[in-house]
Parts: C-alpha cells; structure tokens; sequence
C-alpha cells in the first residue's frame, strides 16, 4: 500500500513538472511569435504550477512593457527581483523603468547595485547612471 502511494504521488510530482516546463515553453514560443496574450496566458499558468518561476515573471514583465502596462510590468520585474536579487535583466529593466517614470533616486540605486554583480549587464548600467546623471542635471 504504502508502495502504491508513493507512485501516485511521484507520478503526479513529475507530471506537475513537466507540465510546467511545457507552460514556459509554449508561453515563450507564442512570445517570440508576439503572441502575446496567448504568452501571457501560458506563462501564467506556468507560475500556477511553480510558482517561483522567475523566467515566467520576466516574461510577464516584458509583455505588460510592450502594453504600456507599466504598473504591472513593475510588479513583475519586482516579484522577479524578490526571486532572484542577482537577475541582471530584472534590475536593469526595473532602474530603466524607474527612469522613465522620474524616480532618479531609485533608478541610480539599482543601477549602481547592478554594477556591483554584473556579467552581462556592466556596459548597459553604467551608460544607465550616465543617463541618470544627465537628467538629474537638466
């Protein structure tokens, strides 16, 4: 008996989490194809089933930037960022994001924290506190 139960609940382990990778991975190809709300969908219901899936956050936050949804895009990017503090990506979109919106303090806070474990990043915040430096002085 008790044999039987952990293969039922392995079973539906494993198949929770391939279901899951199958939700990113249709949600990112309707992304690429600017499927949008179908992505959305897809991603969403990925994060039902893991919900720790920093990538689906990313994702969503992207898509809400390409609606001009701003409040959700920076609810994901900070979801994100709560996941994963060293995701490159996140931060520098939430300090570009800040940017925009005026909040020179917080976008320079980002950006300088970005500097201090970048790889891919480096190049793209230190032009951002250039940025950032230039409107503070307009």
């Amino acid at each position: 008996m008790k044999l039987i139960n952990i293969l039922i609940f392995s079973t539906l382990i494993i198949g929770n989490s391939f279901a899951s990778t199958e939700y990113f991975n249709e949600g990112l190809a309707l992304y690429k194809n600017n499927e949008f709300d179908k992505a959305k969908f897809k991603f969403e219901q990925d994060i039902v089933f893991n919900p720790k899936s920093e990538k689906s956050y990313l994702y969503l936050s992207k898509i809400f930037n390409k609606q001009k949804k701003r409040d959700l895009e920076k609810k994901n990017l900070n979801t994100v960022i709560l996941l994963n503090p060293m995701n490159e990506e996140a931060v520098y979109n939430l300090a570009k994001l800040k940017l925009d919106e005026s909040d020179f303090t917080g976008s320079k806070k980002l950006a300088k924290n970005l500097i201090s474990f970048c790889n891919d990043y480096c190049k793209k915040s230190k032009d951002l506190l250039l940025e950032i430096e230039k409107s503070l002085k307009k």
